[in-house]
């Protein structure tokens, strides 16, 4: 068998190329690509487009950035600010202990949306947020519409905050309408909206939305308000107080119960539309609006000035009590006085204002005191005022001859007098020798500046005048006895009591206690004999009898007291006593202008014997 043919044999790579033989040719190199020049003006294109887009990212990260820091870098604590704390609350109650008054911030007891009854919660979702139940921390549907309204009305008619959003801005924000408060709401509700159930959201907001005068959250409205936990709330009185979110301080029954009934009556409208209540329902509650819009208490002259007298023991911080020894039925009846005689009788006698004190003759205890006619809160005529008192001083200088040795059925003569120029004159004809008890009661005027002289001339009457605590500026001369000296109305008031205590001087005063604790008091202080004091009082009894202030008699109520009238009918003045009180009521005109006929025995006594037949 032929053996397989050898393979020739492979060429040294050190072997070149034969002698003689052409060397192989290398392959030609392909020519270079080179880009066109319209590709590469794309190319450089699309690198500066990219560069410049990554620039802007940049800065729009950190303007972005920037724009949330502005947004949020005040951004309260959220974990904080649900449990921040309140002001501290100030109340005044009465002599028995019922509420008088509060100032400061009011907070009632927890209370779980679970424990109320249910149209309590529901009166609220219906007029603040009626697909509570169907959106999440924003309705988009109420913000849509809201926008829809507020262009068709051309300014802000209608919102669209949510439960939640409100509760944000609740504990969260204050109420500017800026945009930066309205991201910020935006943010805190989400964060709301992520720790807490809508159930949970819906109790924050019924535990601290305001309702007006200070109170924080519904039981504590409902105390305020109606004097009821929120547990025991009516319909009516729930509608009441769902209405007050929209403007507390307006809308509140202490400030304007009719606008109450009226915003009450949107929400039960609203809860009707809901299906929270029925037709029948909603007419049985309507028809307890106004009583239940009635206010149990309002804030009175003297609760403004029991705390402006206790500014000082006020501790800074901390909850305080007062009880005072304010009566309010006859706070109420003397500030009705006086509100209804202006307003029926002011126009007649050309004035328009007027202050009252009541206050206890054997303590000086403060009864009752208004201030004036309207705003609570204005100038306090009964504290501050200094007016002429007419022949409201002629007690004091009647009680100055008895210290000088007169008596009441000693006489004195009515007639022409002439003292270095000055006529004093009487209204009527001169009377002649009378008693000091007939000049009183019907208010003689030379018999007064004689009974002066023969006390020891006006610095003694102005001796005496100072002992019973009326320490303002009194002339040096005879006009003394006519009353041209200016004094306030609670200042004469507690003077006046000397003549019914005994003989002693009383200082005014408010509380009785503080937080439980007995307040301090200034004892009553002898200043004269009582034998004096009660025959001035009984002259003064012969006033109202057959005198000057016949218009003050209440048959079966033993009744006295001293009517005054200044020059020009600028000051109407009675102070008297019944059932152990001193009533003290002045009229007159802030700008001092003249009166038309205001006698004291005409408008002012009139008044004390409302007050005192009360």
């Amino acid at each position: 068998m032929p053996s397989p043919p050898k393979p020739p044999p492979k060429p040294s790579p050190k072997q070149g190329p034969k002698p003689g033989s052409k060397a192989p040719a290398k392959p030609a190199l392909k020519p270079a690509l080179r880009p066109s020049p319209q590709l590469l003006r794309r190319a450089r294109h699309g690198w500066a487009a990219t560069r410049i887009l990554v620039i802007l990212a940049i800065w729009g990260a950190l303007a972005c950035f920037l724009v949330g820091l502005w947004f949020t870098w005040d951004l309260p604590n959220p974990a904080i600010a649900v449990t921040q704390t309140r002001r501290p609350a100030i109340r005044l109650l009465d002599p028995q202990g019922h509420l008088l008054a509060r100032f400061g911030d009011v907070s009632g007891q927890v209370v779980l949306p679970a424990a109320l009854p249910p149209y309590v919660p529901a009166a609220f979702i219906a007029i603040e947020d009626r697909r509570f139940a169907r959106h999440g921390p924003f309705d988009f549907m109420g913000i849509f519409r809201a926008l829809v309204s507020d262009i068709v009305h051309r300014h802000v008619v209608q919102g669209g905050s949510t439960l939640t959003q409100q509760v944000a801005k609740t504990l969260f924000l204050g109420n500017q309408r800026t945009l930066r408060r309205k991201v910020q709401e935006a943010v805190l509700a989400l964060w709301l909206w992520h720790h807490y159930s809508r159930q949970e959201i819906l109790g924050i907001y019924l535990n601290r939305v305001y309702l007006g005068e200070g109170a924080y959250g519904i039981d504590a409205a409902a105390r305020l308000y109606f004097n009821e936990p929120a547990s025991r709330l009516s319909i009516a009185q729930a509608a009441i107080l769902a209405g007050l979110p929209k403007a507390p301080s307006s809308l509140n029954p202490l400030v304007n119960s009719q606008a109450a009934a009226n915003r009450a009556t949107q929400v039960l409208d609203a809860m009707v539309s809901t299906g929270a209540l029925s037709p029948e329902q909603e007419n049985a509650a309507a028809a307890q609006l106004a009583d239940a819009a009635s206010p149990i208490s309002r804030t009175s002259w003297f609760a403004l000035w029991t705390m402006q007298h206790e500014a000082d023991v006020i501790p800074e911080g901390e909850d305080i009590a007062f009880t005072t020894t304010m009566f309010p039925g006859v706070q109420t009846a003397a500030q009705a006085a006086l509100d209804s005689t202006i307003a029926e009788q002011g126009a007649k006698y050309r004035v328009s204002q007027g202050a009252i004190v009541v206050l206890d003759a054997r303590s000086g205890a403060v009864r009752a005191l208004v201030g004036g006619v309207g705003d609570r809160e204005g100038y306090n005529r009964a504290v501050l005022a200094r007016r002429q008192t007419g022949s409201a001083i002629k007690p004091v200088v009647w009680l100055a001859g008895l210290l000088a040795g007169m008596s009441p059925n000693e006489t004195v003569l009515d007639g022409p007098l002439n003292i270095h120029g000055y006529r004093p004159h009487d209204d009527e004809a001169y009377h002649g020798e009378v008693s000091l008890t007939e000049a009183l009661a019907d208010s003689m005027n030379t018999a007064a500046i004689r009974i002066l002289m023969r006390a020891g001339g006006p610095r003694r009457v102005i001796a005496v005048a100072r002992l019973l605590g009326l320490d303002d500026h009194f002339p040096k001369d005879a006009t003394m006895a006519l009353g041209t000296g200016a004094v306030g109305v609670l200042q004469l008031a507690s003077a006046y009591a000397v003549f019914f205590n005994g003989g002693e001087r009383v200082t005014p005063y408010g509380v009785t206690a503080i937080n439980g604790a007995p307040a301090h008091i200034e004892a009553p202080v002898p200043v004269v004999p009582a034998g004096d004091a009660q025959a001035v009082a009984g002259m003064m009894r012969q006033v109202v009898l057959s005198g000057t202030g016949r218009a003050a008699f209440i048959l079966g109520v033993y009744t006295a007291g001293k009517t005054g009238t200044t020059q020009d009918y600028r000051d109407g003045w009675f102070v008297g006593y019944a059932k152990g009180d001193i009533i003290a009521v002045w009229l007159g005109n802030d700008d001092n202008s003249p009166a038309e006929k205001l006698y004291g025995g005409t408008l002012p006594a009139e008044i004390f014997k409302e007050i005192a037949g009360a």
